[in-house]
């Protein structure tokens, strides 16, 4: 007689498998592409300007137009996604960015640049809303912040090494042999995505229960309904939502400083040579890294020792104020490592509320995650349209490149005042995770 096999074991006797790590893994991937695109086109400018006959006025504007088209397209792309999935949404989203990055190296004048960028921004936006979804979905509520700080670290990691890595690579190919080399890498990303991923954890073949069990622990599923004019109306009235887009507004406009006009700003103001303008274009977001992980993992302790709002808010606030102080000091003082150095530990500081921030939108978004995170991402962008075009205004009308810094300066303290309004625990939506 056969022997008996055993009964299946139950979900609290099984080990969690850890596949959500190997999904945060391929987001992890996804992001440093994302930056790499994105940080490219800033080393690159002086030799598109070059090659195109364009001016500094007329650069800023090919930056702006991607600021501009992503903007208008975040909110409704995550409302797709929302509604659909992120599986699907993502591989519509690289497979679009990756085309436009590699059509970069086609345009031939001014508007053939402003057109591919604008379709270039259109394409990408909602890439992070998407991401923030997955971890809804597949990220237990005690990992979420260190897990988004994670996250931002191998973007701003790809952010920071990508000035080397143009430099690099201009010794031996064109500059619009890099753009087609970097889109390709994302065509590649989103067929490893599409085949693998799948958009809930009890339907991938390789979770077990016990790790089902783990992620969906506490974890809310709301049923309202993701279209009306009621709808809209509660995300964009909501005072969580318009507090966290208010406070994220200062971390989005010192990104875009530091992969537009960054080089530019060590070149001209402080006398960086082509040896050292790369390591020290790179250096805040190379800095950055260690604020994404060490503010994610602040977050998340600090939420368990004082509770949700404290734990969130708390960080917003800490990081704001430092990366205040830092980049005051940077346009003060005259030398030039000093003041890149201070620089950069500003623009770090400000990537330490990342973890907060996107933490606070999967705390208060539930089943619409998507809308809220990327409500708060547009208000990034609409933040970063005007940055490149104010920094050539200031230049231009004061001769001073410090005058930008300055106004960083206030902008970080306007954030940091922001978040005394937020409170990650009231969700925006019906049922959110607690």
């Amino acid at each position: 007689m056969p022997p008996l096999s055993a009964p299946p074991e139950s979900a609290s006797a099984q080990s969690p498998t850890r596949v959500r790590y190997k999904v945060v893994s391929l987001t992890l991937l996804l992001a440093m592409v994302t930056y790499l695109d994105r940080s490219c086109i800033g080393t690159v400018a002086p030799d598109i300007m070059r090659d195109l006959s364009l001016s500094k006025e007329q650069m800023s504007w090919v930056f702006t137009i991607f600021a501009i088209a992503y903007a208008l397209f975040e909110i409704p792309t995550a409302w797709w996604a929302d509604r659909l999935g992120t599986r699907s949404t993502l591989t519509r989203i690289v497979l679009w960015w990756s085309g436009f990055t590699m059509l970069t190296a086609a345009s031939f004048n001014y508007a053939t640049m402003l057109v591919v960028r604008f379709l270039f921004g259109a394409g990408e936006a909602g890439a992070w809303p998407c991401v923030a979804r997955t971890f809804a979905r597949w990220i237990p509520l005690s990992e979420r912040g260190r897990i988004q700080g994670i996250f931002f670290a191998g973007a701003h990691l790809a952010g920071a090494v990508t000035p080397t890595l143009v430099v690099v690579l201009m010794a031996h190919m064109s500059w619009r042999s890099i753009f087609v080399l970097f889109g390709v890498i994302g065509v590649v990303w989103s067929i490893v995505w599409y085949w693998w991923f799948r958009d809930e954890p009890a339907d991938h073949p390789s979770v077990n229960a016990a790790e089902v069990a783990k992620i969906t622990a506490g974890r809310q599923i709301g049923t309202d309904h993701h279209a009306g004019l009621a709808y809209w109306k509660r995300l964009f009235s909501h005072r969580n939502t318009v507090a966290l887009c208010l406070a994220y507004m200062p971390t989005s406009a010192a990104f875009y400083f530091c992969i537009t006009w960054l080089p530019t700003f060590l070149k001209e103001k402080h006398g960086f040579s082509s040896v050292t303008l790369g390591v020290f274009a790179g250096l805040p977001l190379f800095l950055a890294v260690f604020g994404d992980i060490f503010g994610g993992v602040a977050t998340d302790t600090a939420v368990r020792r004082f509770g949700l709002r404290l734990g969130r808010v708390g960080v917003g606030i800490a990081g704001n104020v430092l990366a205040a102080v830092a980049m005051f000091f940077a346009a003060y003082v005259s030398q030039p490592m000093l003041a890149a150095v201070l620089l950069s530990v500003s623009v770090a500081m400000a990537m330490f509320t990342l973890g907060a921030a996107w933490g606070t939108c999967l705390d208060m978004g539930g089943e619409h995650v998507g809308v809220v995170s990327a409500a708060m991402n547009t208000a990034g962008q609409v933040a970063s349209i005007p940055t490149p075009l104010l920094v050539t205004f200031l230049v231009s009308r004061l001769g001073d490149w410090n005058a930008p810094l300055y106004v960083m300066c206030g902008f970080f303290t306007f954030g940091a005042f922001c978040w005394l309004f937020i409170d990650p625990r009231k969700p925006v939506f019906g049922a959110a995770s607690v």
